[in-house]
């Protein structure tokens, strides 16, 4: 007999259907703009001086787009077959019962809740070197892009869709600017000393940096599976998201591959490994005077994009773990627009107290731990409903099943061990949690008995 479907459950009332007209423009916007921020600006210098060797560092990048390919294959399998609000917590809960989507849902919802702030502040700090009589007040000026935005995205996810793509166009343009006009200018002369490239490493050292360097590459990476959290209000899920998830790698991957090539040909290795902002430096070569103001503009469209995308998610992520029972009913309220505007209006209300606070550094951190280990859960959810939920419909299948995705979890697992050895601080945050989120559950589900 077969297992019952999704498609087969009751009509679910009003107050829990969200509208569906999005599609694999919108997927692929919203992906881009979650992912390329100020990171791919300023990490090569970092990352140039743990691998000096041009090659190596390219591979490096590569190889990091390579696991995201990889986790996207095992993502669109899941985000086709469940195409629910909020994602990754609906798969974990499928799979691993009641208990573990509360857990990955609520940590998923508090890390992408409070992520807008960071970059509000950027955006103000960032619009004061174009306008010098707002740098002293970046908190005012940040609150303000993020409450526009929140505006801008109330009215209804058409509105929603029309923004993420006009700015995650321009930053592709943008970018395409920057690479475009360093392959032109060609390398830079020898008109001033060039530090010498740090001194190459070898054995066990030379594997620690490549998983230092590859820390830093998944953290410009992150946010590739932004289309998860809104599969539900596309117009053909199955059909639509996976296109969404391949398209979207592809160009991430391509855009940071070729930016990071441009950069090498441009500067000498020496000076992007000494320099905290090598796009600025490779712009300098390209564009002369204008870089600055070119930098700062790129910066600012990514923040745009980054900002407007993070600011819609968590608002399905809310309202995703109301419609399971894991928080109050009053998220699931739509407007006419079929915006959760009560789950949105929380998520803007968590960033504005993250602007007031301004104390992001711990964040950063944590929200990486946090990703990867709902990462980990969404990936192990896959082999999980295979082997208890054979007869699901799936209209996308993962391709090199077992053996590819089973790649793309061990990756993820091996992670998560380098973050516990090298960050104490989130895993200590990470277990506390742990271990008040048992008595938070059943808080939860004896109130909603």
């Amino acid at each position: 007999m077969a297992l019952p479907t999704l498609a087969a459950a009751p009509a679910a009332p009003r107050t829990t259907r969200l509208r569906q007209g999005l599609g694999v423009a919108f997927g692929v916007a919203v992906t881009v703009g979650s992912t390329i921020g100020v990171g791919i600006l300023r990490t090569p210098g970092t990352i140039a001086a743990l691998l000096p060797s041009g090659p190596l560092i390219l591979a490096c990048w590569g190889l990091a787009g390579g696991y995201i390919l990889l986790a996207a294959n095992s993502y669109a399998e899941l985000t086709a077959m469940l195409p629910r609000a909020g994602g990754p917590f609906n798969y974990i809960r499928r799979a691993f019962g009641g208990y573990a989507g509360f857990v990955a849902g609520w940590a998923d919802f508090l890390s992408s809740a409070l992520s807008p702030a960071i970059f509000s502040l950027i955006l103000g700090e960032y619009t004061g070197l174009l306008v010098p009589a707002l740098a002293p007040h970046p908190k005012l000026v940040g609150a303000a892009y993020l409450t526009t935005f929140a505006l801008l995205n109330l009215p209804g996810v058409r509105s929603a869709s029309v923004v993420q793509q006009l700015v995650s166009a321009l930053k592709i343009g943008l970018l395409l600017v920057l690479i475009g006009g360093c392959f032109w200018a060609g390398p830079a002369g020898p008109a001033a000393p060039v530090p010498p490239p740090p001194p190459p490493v070898v054995g066990g050292a030379l594997v620690l940096a490549f998983f230092k360097a590859w820390q830093l590459i998944l953290g410009t990476y992150d946010g590739w599976m932004a289309a998860s959290y809104f599969a539900e209000e596309d117009a053909n899920p199955g059909r639509n998201v996976p296109r969404s998830y391949f398209l979207s790698v592809a160009v991430i991957v391509g855009l940071y591959c070729l930016l990071n090539a441009a950069i090498l040909y441009v500067v000498p290795l020496g000076a992007v490994a000494h320099a905290p902002a090598a796009a600025a430096v490779a712009a300098a070569v390209a564009f002369g005077t204008w870089s600055g103001p070119l930098v700062t503009g790129l910066s600012i469209f990514f923040l745009i994009g980054i900002l407007n995308a993070l600011l819609i998610s968590p608002a399905r992520i809310l309202f995703g773990l109301s419609r399971e029972g894991y928080c109050s009913p009053v998220a699931q309220r739509l407007n006419a627009g079929g915006t959760p505007y009560v789950a949105l209006g929380v998520g803007y209300g968590l960033s504005l107290w993250g602007i007031a606070a301004n104390s992001f550094e711990q964040l950063f951190a944590l929200g990486a731990v946090v990703v990867t280990l709902v990462t980990g859960g969404a990936l192990a959810a896959l082999f999980r409903l295979r082997a208890t939920e054979p007869a699901l419909p799936r209209p996308y299948r993962a391709w090199g099943y077992p053996g590819v995705p089973a790649l793309a979890l061990l990756l993820t697992v091996g992670l998560l061990a380098g973050f516990a050895v090298s960050d104490g601080r989130s895993l200590l945050v990470v277990l506390g949690s742990a271990a008040v989120s048992y008595p938070a559950y059943r808080l939860v589900k004896a109130a909603r008995a």
